[in-house]
């Protein structure tokens, strides 16, 4: 037979005991599990006091092959670590209305082309969606790349700017087939 005065006495106890269990704080910070995206100005500013690379994701908000990098390719794990590490990251949205001051001139929306004239200069007016504009440290354009590009592609792409592998004259394809993550 079941002795309900010890059963509701037992749970009575485990209650109060999780209800007045404090709950321990989280002592390690949060892990941020996204790049730190900037505006252009702001990682021309950065550039000035810390030179570094810059990579510029040129996007439209209507792209579904931009919303796919940002979910897969710039979530990676090794992509963050060594862009966070090497580059300032940049998101254009070619279709930017509103100027764009840059190296101290002025880029508008440049209504036949559908883009600003940023994002045309950038991508020598061929619009198109996802590209990618690699900057040296001096805000001088090295290379646009265009078209999807999954993470570990991203990443080798990344240690090809970013250890300055297209100054030694070395090809992206060569530099490929020795790069190990």
């Amino acid at each position: 037979m079941i002795n309900f005065r010890f059963l509701s006495t037992a749970l009575l106890t485990l209650f109060l005991i999780i209800a007045v269990h404090p709950v321990q704080a989280q002592t390690e910070e949060p892990k941020e599990e996204s790049l730190h995206w900037m505006s252009l100005e702001e990682a021309e500013a950065a550039c000035e006091k810390k030179p570094r690379k810059i990579f510029i994701d040129v996007y439209t908000d209507w792209c579904g092959w931009c919303k796919k990098m940002d979910k897969s390719t710039f979530a990676d794990a090794l992509v963050l670590a060594y862009a966070k590490e090497k580059f300032y990251a940049v998101k254009l949205n070619a279709e930017e209305k509103n100027n764009i001051i840059f190296k101290n001139k002025v880029f508008k929306f440049n209504a036949q082309m559908g883009a600003n004239d940023l994002a045309v200069m950038l991508l020598n007016g061929q619009m198109s969606y996802p590209t990618i504009a690699y900057l040296d440290e001096k805000l001088i354009p090295i290379q646009t790349m265009g078209g999807f590009v999954d993470a570990s592609q991203f990443n080798m792409l990344l240690h090809f700017f970013g250890e300055n592998a297209y100054k030694k004259k070395k090809s992206l394809d060569e530099f490929s087939k020795s790069f190990k993550p």
